[in-house]
């Protein structure tokens, strides 16, 4: 293929721009899968079930205390009525049967306030652990939104220069003719380089310098000729920087 030296020339602005969008693109991308957000996301819900196991755990122990606290309301209720009963009773043997029940009732009360006061230190722990919780949780969302706010500004802004970059490359590959920048896809689309400046000897798609057998071809190929490198299989552009 034949090109002119200067429309070779302009694939390099092609390739720095399709380079540019490449490189936005990967960006949004990696900013789209958010590791950050992925291990803040994990960790909230985490969080989120361990308050739901803490939450359990107070309500389990709510629902104890309530029920001491009903048994124990019960057993006083018991002791008023036994007390009433005993004031008023003429049998010895009746009057004996209340007081061991009155003394029955008491050991029971006193095992109920012990075992309330037992679940009520537990329950105030359990309390503590959920408040706990719940801050985390807090600030875990806090810094997850935070960081939703900023990669949704950033993915903004890249996509603006994306389709800045994407206009630019349309605009400079319009200056190159049809069957050259053909070329030039097809070999960046199967290469992942469409065409490479030769600098000093050196293929700046490959960064590897030109063997002495390669450059003796480059120097036979005239101006015009479209050469490919023989590393990258770029369009090798040639200017005064080449070094042959």
């Amino acid at each position: 293929m034949k090109a002119a030296p200067e429309d070779q020339v302009i694939l390099l602005d092609v390739q720095r721009l399709d380079n540019d969008v490449t490189r936005i693109a990967h960006r949004i991308t990696s900013l789209q899968k958010g590791d950050q957000l992925t291990e803040l996301g994990t960790k909230a819900a985490g969080l989120r079930s361990e308050l739901v196991a803490a939450t359990g755990l107070v309500e389990d122990a709510e629902r104890e205390l309530a029920r001491l606290e009903s048994d124990t309301a019960t057993a006083q209720a018991r002791v008023e009525r036994d007390t009433t009963m005993l004031q008023n009773v003429s049998s010895s043997k009746d009057a004996a049967g209340l007081q061991n029940e009155l003394e029955s009732l008491q050991r029971r009360i006193g095992g109920l306030e012990t075992a309330e006061l037992e679940v009520m230190e537990n329950l105030d722990g359990l309390r503590a652990r959920v408040g706990d919780v719940e801050a985390q949780l807090a600030d875990v969302e806090a810094a997850r939104s935070g960081l939703v706010a900023e990669r949704d500004a950033e993915i903004a802004r890249l996509s603006s220069d994306r389709a800045s970059a994407e206009q630019a490359r349309a605009d400079v590959a319009a200056k190159v003719p049809a069957e050259l920048l053909a070329l030039y896809d097809r070999q960046r689309a199967r290469y992942g380089f469409g065409a490479s400046l030769l600098q000093g000897g050196v293929s700046t798609a490959s960064g590897v310098a030109l063997n002495n057998s390669d450059l003796q071809d480059i120097r036979r190929a005239a101006p015009d000729d479209v050469v490919l490198c023989p590393d990258s299989d770029a369009i090798l552009v040639r200017t005064a920087e080449s070094g042959l």
